[in-house]
């Protein structure tokens, strides 16, 4: 199916929740920082690739948290389903708007909001939950787990995605390298990519009251593409995205940015498969599946 196969015309039903309140979360300013749209364009033939796959259809009710401008958000209301997607950063969220309205999709609408804290969206109101590298860049994952379980209907599911730490590809180590060059986190900071661990995944959710055989985790690849070589692509990363932004920001006062160019540079040159002029690079991450 293209993506450009079912506009619908009727407000759906499941997009009928007020505003989101969106409390204090210290990652907002990080992702409303640079302009996550610019990579987010690299990502979008494997966003509609992997809504494909979880066989998105009509009249499915669909949130998508940490949706961004809409990778995933977009490729199911055009398969027909009723889609809210929900993101900590203002910008991100006026952005998907905007695609929206300029697809036709009434059927779609994009709301600030918190994954960890989503107080205005009713118990049950979803078939499927969608997060792929959002939720688990949320602040307290007991309590994100617990929402995702909560505003899931019974017989639906949650399908999240997951960078796994320690993996050899592109963005475990992008955020590896990021991290080693900026300040320490707060105490009691948990980092995302235990998000990556089968056993902080499966803790999680049993917490939330899920059964373990519920829970299913497997490797999967998202793979990055971009019409330019890999140090174009890595401008991407540096200029637009809050982490490694930050890093480079710490590294030049530091006087280490060369350092830290050389060091992504040679990731990102090793990575990609798609040749001296073009970028494809593709990236291991832990897909989760929760039926609930």
């Amino acid at each position: 199916m293209t993506l450009e196969t079912t506009k619908l015309t009727t407000a759906p039903a499941a997009l009928q929740t007020g505003n989101l309140s969106t409390p204090a979360n210290p990652n907002k300013a990080l992702w409303e920082k640079g302009d996550f749209t610019r990579l987010a364009a690299c990502m979008r033939e494997s966003g509609d690739e992997l809504i494909e796959s979880l066989g998105v259809r009509a009249g499915l009710d669909v949130l998508d948290l940490g949706c961004g401008d809409g990778t995933t958000a977009l490729p199911s209301a055009y398969r027909g389903a009723n889609v809210l997607g929900v993101d900590i950063a203002a910008n991100l969220v006026a952005a998907g708007n905007v695609r929206a309205r300029e697809a036709g999709l009434v059927n779609l609408r994009f709301e600030e909001g918190d994954a960890s804290r989503l107080d205005a969206l009713a118990d049950d109101s979803f078939d499927l939950v969608v997060t792929i590298f959002g939720a688990m860049f949320a602040p307290r994952p007991l309590d994100t787990a617990s929402e995702m379980v909560r505003v899931t209907r019974p017989g639906g599911r949650i399908v999240m995605g997951n960078w796994i730490p320690g993996d050899p590809t592109l963005i475990a180590q992008v955020l590896r390298i990021s991290a080693a060059y900026t300040s320490p986190p707060p105490e009691g900071f948990i980092s995302p990519v235990t998000w990556g661990q089968e056993e902080a995944v499966r803790e999680r959710f049993g917490a939330a009251g899920i059964a373990q055989d519920k829970i299913a985790c497997e490797r999967a690849t998202y793979t990055f593409r971009h019409a330019g070589s890999p140090r174009e692509f890595l401008a991407i990363f540096r200029d637009y995205y809050g982490p490694t932004m930050n890093a480079f920001a710490a590294a030049k006062q530091g006087g280490r940015r060369d350092e830290l160019q050389a060091e992504l540079d040679q990731l990102f040159e090793r990575e990609n498969r798609g040749g001296a002029d073009r970028t494809e690079i593709p990236a291991t991450y832990l897909r989760v599946t929760v039926r609930k």
